[in-house]
């Protein structure tokens, strides 16, 4: 399953079959509908029968991704949880990395996860997970992402930050770095995604330096608030058009360039 490197696909987070519902009513403006539980961290686990019900909510041709946890290292356990977010109907499988310190750690774990899904579903899209303010936290550095999706048999390699509090993706991982990021993964023949806090501003970046896919959910709630706030369809329908506009404006300069 790949996507044209030309295209940024827009991702967003409800936490709640009711903001799924506000999702819909902007379905034509998203790409991916990604389940999480906020409160339970950046990339936190919400229940599999929210994941059946926000699959059920939003249009069939809209994939779902769900995220599995910040977990540990645990790869048993992770696995397990894995599999229980494709049989509650996810296509995308999110894992975040949180508790590996290693590489080698990261690897086990993921090689667990892309087994344990694809045993069930072939079609189904493994994503790894770390973290730009890694330093923080003490887990996988993130340039390390790439190799470690690609040694696992992943799909995809995938920045956020860890610690949700108003620091974002270009504070930890200037856009340089995070266009190293994009490369290595193209480079391994994965999908790129960013999020972290990231806004509108930061839009051009994310164009420039190629990534796939921007994962986005305080920007497009009430207030930017992704704890207290909720998903604004206009708000996602805003984002979209932003998007499309440094696409154009992107691509434009490049051709006027060559």
């Amino acid at each position: 399953m790949r996507w044209k490197e030309s295209t940024l696909l827009l991702l967003i987070s409800p936490d709640s079959v009711e903001e799924a519902l506000d999702c819909a009513k902007a379905a034509e403006h998203l790409d991916i509908v990604d389940v999480k539980k906020p409160d339970e961290g950046s990339l936190g686990a919400n229940f599999p029968w929210v994941i059946r019900e926000i699959r059920d909510a939003v249009p069939a041709d809209k994939p779902v991704s769900a995220t599995v946890g910040d977990v540990p290292y645990k790869p048993g356990t992770v696995a397990q949880a894995a599999l229980g977010a494709a049989v509650s109907g996810a296509t995308y499988i999110k894992v975040g990395l949180y508790g590996c310190t290693t590489p080698e750690q990261a690897i086990d774990v993921m090689r667990g996860v892309v087994r344990a899904v694809k045993e069930y579903r072939p079609d189904a899209f493994v994503v790894a997970s770390g973290y730009a303010d890694a330093h923080r936290i003490g887990c996988v550095n993130p340039l390390a992402l790439p190799d470690i999706a690609r040694r696992s048999g992943s799909d995809a390699a995938m920045l956020d930050t860890a610690v949700k509090d108003g620091t974002r993706l270009f504070d930890h991982v200037p856009p340089e770095v995070c266009a190293e990021f994009v490369r290595l993964a193209h480079e391994a023949d994965l999908l790129a995604a960013l999020a972290g806090s990231v806004k509108v501003g930061d839009l051009g970046a994310l164009t420039r330096i190629g990534t796939d896919i921007v994962g986005v959910r305080g920007a497009v709630c009430e207030g930017g608030d992704r704890n207290t706030g909720r998903i604004q369809p206009q708000l996602v329908a805003a984002f979209r058009a932003e998007m499309d506009r440094h696409a154009r404006e992107y691509a434009a300069a490049v051709a006027a360039a060559g």
